[in-house]
């Protein structure tokens, strides 16, 4: 009886030690877990990193460089928090503009109970091309410059589904009627302009005379020669949000509010990108792979969609 229960006792803490050194292996094993904020950082660098060298290789940066005015406009600046926004529409601008307008006016509220639709009226936010021109260069110098870009056809998508198919007066009346003349159609006609009417419209002008809702995110925001401290980007919205509210010091229950203009819409993903790009020839393709072809290379956008590649 003494001899099995000390065999017992040596089986128990063989058992233990043998558990306790699988144990470390299968850990071994595991792929290390990054910590949130270091994932976040390596990131951004990576990011950073493409961008600096497409930047290079195409030539894009230059010593006597010289802020554009169209450029400065699309810059938004928070002074009391040594911000600086570059507004890409179809990027989620009006909820960061309804961000920038608590700040500015130092209000504790909801995101959401700012007026989408007014953000792009108030005379609140300031542009950073209202400022002199020595002024301007000084807050680029010493501001938190922040970029949000997205899939550069997804965003077109994005750009047509909520300008021409929705009831907005420039864009339903006097934009659809621009196209229509480029294909001899009845002015203010009743039938909503095509998809494929408005991508044969945009590959026509040229990119000085694009909207800035599918002007390429590059020409809107400069980024070989504006530094953007942080590049964040639609496809992970919710932690780069954060990041940018913690780092420019934001009050803790700020928030990004995640919506869009037409909630009864479903939001512009990649299957239905996909299901508008196939409406449209592979010629035109061709020519929107061209027209975007920067922002694909500066931001490290795939022509894949929907495990599909574009030709």
């Amino acid at each position: 009886m003494k001899n099995l229960f000390q065999k017992l006792i040596v089986f128990l803490v063989f058992g233990s030690l043998l558990g306790i050194f699988l144990l470390q292996k299968f850990n071994n094993w595991l792929p290390e877990k990054m910590d949130p904020e270091k994932e976040w950082l390596k990131r951004q660098n990576d990011r950073r990193d493409q961008l600096n060298i497409t930047c290079l290789n195409k030539t894009l940066s230059s010593s006597e460089w010289r802020l554009e005015n169209e450029v400065a406009r699309q810059l938004f600046v928070v002074e009391k928090l040594g911000m600086i926004y570059c507004e890409v529409p179809k990027v989620g601008c009006s909820n960061w503009k309804r961000i920038l307008l608590l700040l500015t006016l130092n209000l504790v509220r909801d995101p959401f109970e700012v007026n989408p639709s007014e953000v792009h009226k108030t005379t609140f936010l300031k542009r950073l091309n209202s400022y002199p021109s020595q002024q301007q260069m000084e807050l680029l110098s010493n501001y938190t410059k922040v970029m949000f870009t997205r899939h550069p056809l997804e965003r077109l998508v994005s750009a047509y589904r909520d300008k021409l198919l929705h009831n907005e007066p420039y864009y339903s009346i006097n934009m659809a009627n621009k196209i229509r003349a480029l294909f001899g159609r009845k002015i203010n006609s009743t039938k909503r302009v095509t998809f494929q009417e408005f991508v044969e419209y945009v590959v026509t002008r040229k990119l000085e005379d694009l909207d800035v809702h599918w002007k390429p995110m590059f020409a809107l925001c400069d980024p070989c020669n504006i530094h953007y401290d942080i590049l964040g980007k639609s496809e992970t919205l919710v932690q780069d949000a954060k990041q940018v509210l913690k780092r420019i010091g934001a009050p803790e229950n700020l928030y990004y509010p995640n919506t869009k203009a037409y909630n009864s819409d479903k939001r512009t993903n990649e299957n239905i990108t996909w299901e508008y790009l196939r409406q449209i020839s592979w010629k035109n393709i061709e020519k929107l792979k061209v027209l975007y072809q920067m922002d694909f290379s500066l931001f490290n956008y795939s022509y894949n969609i929907k495990n599909e590649t574009l030709p």
